[in-house]
């Protein structure tokens, strides 16, 4: 498992699993996103975005601070995929390329605060936050996530859970057992059903 740049051809692929999954798809741009693959089976399992957003220079004028805010965003994993650290990756790989922009500060916006606090993210009162953030925060209360707060992360605070490397390691695509045709055919419920003999197989 490895992640990588998105690539333009999966602009389909990216917009579809955002839209499925009810996250943020305002100005949709592949080339911010990464993608979560799978080196043996080429699936892909996740993605994330790194957005750019232009401050007013006012609102910089005072403090000297960066013309440009970086938000960690639209991070999803499909499912058979969760609970093995790809998330957590996808998140690793954004913020590698938040640094390499030259941003020190990142943001995000997400109503599951405690799983970017084990990376080294705080949460962030809203009047603290920087204008258009707060702009985006209440537009996304009001159309996909009524309880997100924004949260903060200094990324040299920025820390990898050992037991979320681990997983990643190892992951690989769960799938849902199929349903054994001969119990259908039979009218039998395979979840509900108890077998006189039972070989063990």
């Amino acid at each position: 498992m490895y992640v990588r740049d998105a690539k333009n051809r999966e602009e389909v692929w990216l917009l579809d699993h955002i839209e499925a999954m009810g996250l943020d798809e305002q100005s949709f741009r592949s080339r911010d996103y990464v993608v979560a693959v799978d080196e043996e089976s080429n699936v892909k399992a996740g993605f994330g975005r790194v957005r750019i957003h232009t401050v007013d220079p006012e609102e910089t004028a005072d403090d000297g601070g960066s013309a440009e805010v970086c938000e960690l965003t639209s991070i999803g994993v499909l499912d058979g995929w969760r609970g093995q650290g790809v998330a957590a990756h996808v998140v690793e790989r954004l913020v590698k390329t938040a640094i390499d922009d030259g941003f020190e500060d990142v943001y995000a916006l997400t109503d599951e605060p405690n799983y970017l606090s084990q990376f080294g993210f705080r949460a962030v009162d809203t009047e603290n936050l920087p204008a258009t953030l707060r702009e985006r925060l209440e537009r996304k209360r009001e159309d996909i996530a009524p309880d997100a707060i924004g949260m903060h992360l200094d990324v040299r605070r920025f820390r990898m859970p050992e037991r979320l490397r681990e997983r990643f390691k190892t992951a690989a695509e769960a799938h849902e057992p199929e349903p054994d045709p001969d119990a259908e055919e039979f009218g039998i419920d395979p979840d509900q059903a108890t077998y006189k003999y039972d070989t063990g197989r």
